[in-house]
Parts: C-alpha cells; sequence; structure tokens
C-alpha cells in the first residue's frame, strides 16, 4: 500500500510498509510481532467485558449497528442461498466475537450453529454466559457451538464447515501479511457458495495506525488491495449509516473465492475492532 498515513499522535508515514517496519519490525526479530499482538490483547484485557466496553464507549450504537448488518445479511442470503437458506443447516463463524454481541444480536437468528472465536478471555466467558441455551430466545436449533481463545493469526477454521464467516472490527489488528495468510486458511473453512462478511471502520485515505490498542484503520483502496492478494472476489459492499460524525466511516463487504456472476444487463457487483472516532 503506497498511501501515506498518520499514528493517533500526528506521526506520518510515507506508506504502510514503512509503518509495518515500524511497529513489527521486518521479520528478523519475531519477538518485535509478537510483542505488537501482545500489547493488543492487553489492552482488551482492561476492558469492561459489556455492549458498552466492546464499542468503546459507543454502546448506544449498537442497534443501529445489526440493523445495518442484518440488512446486508438478508440481501446475501437472498442472492447466495436457495430459498434464502431456509431448507438447509447454516453455520457461521463469529471472527473477534468479543462478549457474543453479534452473535446474540444478529447470528443466532439466521444460522442453526455459530461458533465463536476470540483472544480476551474474559470477553469469552462473558459470551459463554451470554449466549447460554436458557438465556435466548431460540430453540435448541439455533445455538453457539464452540468457543474458541485462540487469535485470529494462530487460527485455523475447520475445513468446509461455515457457510459465513463474519469478521467484524477486529481485522485492524493483524499485520497485512497475516491478514492475508488468514484469509487463505479462512477459505478452506467456507462450505461451497459461502462467503465472508467484513465490516470495518474505514479511513478516508491510506491508514491511520492507533497507538493505544495496537491497531490499523485501513481505507478502501487498502482493504482492496489486500483482498486480491487474498485471491478473494468482491461481491457485494454497502456503507453502515446512521453512526455519529465523529467516528469513523464503515463500510460491509461480501467477499467470495468464487467470480461474481453477472446476470445479462445487470450492472457488475464489482465496485467502480469497534467504531472508533476519527483521529
Amino acid at each position: 500500500m503506497e498511501a501515506a498515513g498518520l499514528d493517533s499522535e500526528g506521526r506520518r508515514f510515507e506508506n504502510a510498509e514503512e509503518m509495518w517496519r515500524a511497529q513489527i519490525g521486518d521479520g528478523a526479530d519475531p519477538h518485535k510481532k509478537n510483542d505488537w499482538y501482545r500489547k493488543g490483547v492487553g489492552y482488551w484485557e482492561g476492558v469492561e467485558a459489556s455492549v458498552d466496553g466492546v464499542l468503546g464507549g459507543y454502546g448506544h450504537v449498537n442497534d443501529v449497528d445489526v440493523k445495518g448488518s442484518e440488512a446486508f445479511l438478508k440481501t446475501l442470503f437472498s442472492e447466495r442461498f436457495a430459498d434464502t437458506g431456509r431448507n438447509r443447516h447454516l453455520v457461521a463463524l463469529d471472527c473477534g466475537s468479543g462478549i457474543g454481541r453479534v452473535t446474540k444480536n444478529l447470528l443466532v437468528r439466521y444460522f442453526n450453529e455459530i461458533d465463536l472465536v476470540e483472544p480476551v478471555s474474559h470477553f469469552l466467558e462473558a459470551a459463554r454466559e451470554n449466549l447460554a441455551s436458557g438465556k435466548l430466545m431460540f430453540s435448541e436449533m439455533h445455538k453457539a457451538t464452540n468457543f474458541y481463545c485462540v487469535p485470529l493469526q494462530e487460527f485455523t477454521p475447520e475445513t468446509g464447515r461455515y457457510d459465513v464467516i463474519w469478521i467484524q472490527w477486529c481485522i485492524g489488528h493483524l499485520a497485512d501479511d497475516d491478514f492475508i495468510a488468514f484469509f487463505k486458511r479462512a477459505k478452506a473453512g467456507l462450505k461451497p457458495g459461502g462467503f465472508f462478511v467484513l465490516k470495518e471502520n474505514i479511513a478516508r485515505s491510506g491508514f491511520v495506525l492507533d497507538n493505544e490498542d495496537r491497531s490499523i484503520t485501513r481505507s478502501d483502496l487498502y482493504f482492496k488491495e489486500l483482498f486480491g492478494q487474498c485471491g478473494l472476489h468482491l461481491y457485494k459492499s454497502k456503507d453502515q449509516n446512521g453512526f455519529p460524525g465523529e467516528l469513523f466511516a464503515v463500510k460491509m463487504y461480501a467477499l467470495t473465492t468464487d467470480t461474481p456472476k453477472r446476470t445479462h444487463g445487470a450492472k457488475s457487483k464489482m465496485p467502480a475492532n469497534r467504531p472508533a472516532v476519527i483521529k
């Protein structure tokens, strides 16, 4: 990524490569990269396991966030799955699941099983409690099944298990090489016809590095460059509306391993961590 970026203290980097060298080194010293990840998890270990905590003090955007995600997911179901998936056993993976907020408020209503992966142990324990069968207004046919306390850069999904892999407000913690490696591994976790949904903060250009929680907010172009390196195709994207103006823009991407098909006369579907305050 050649575009310049800034960190949260105003330091300018000429490009992402310069920033990553400063943060994680050139690969010669693995301890520097390990330190990046350790400090990122350490930040979240000091955060309360609540909706307001995982949303950085913006718990009031939860409902708007879920409604936007649901509208996007319903569109994808109608286009990607026969009978909108009603006649199949649907399984999702919730990546960077935190306390199970997305699973509880959205995914459990559409999927028969959801697995959660989260590196912060007290968040995952809260998710277990929040998603206990007696607390959900759904039958045993809709449930959280597995809880993995593993960081994404070390996680490999079960082969062919998932219809949808949902990744929201967490991929900014991964360095570019681990971002690419994760998606390449995770592609094998999708069922035929399955897809990824990535929902993330978007920088106006280049990137913004958060020195406090060790995460990076990438631009739309930056993401698209990485998607290409992952061997993924952009099926559809949509902006999240209704968030406070001081926050970063948020975009949803549906990504597939197959090339999106065009119908006659239709326009191409290819385009021409948490909510965060713009810094």
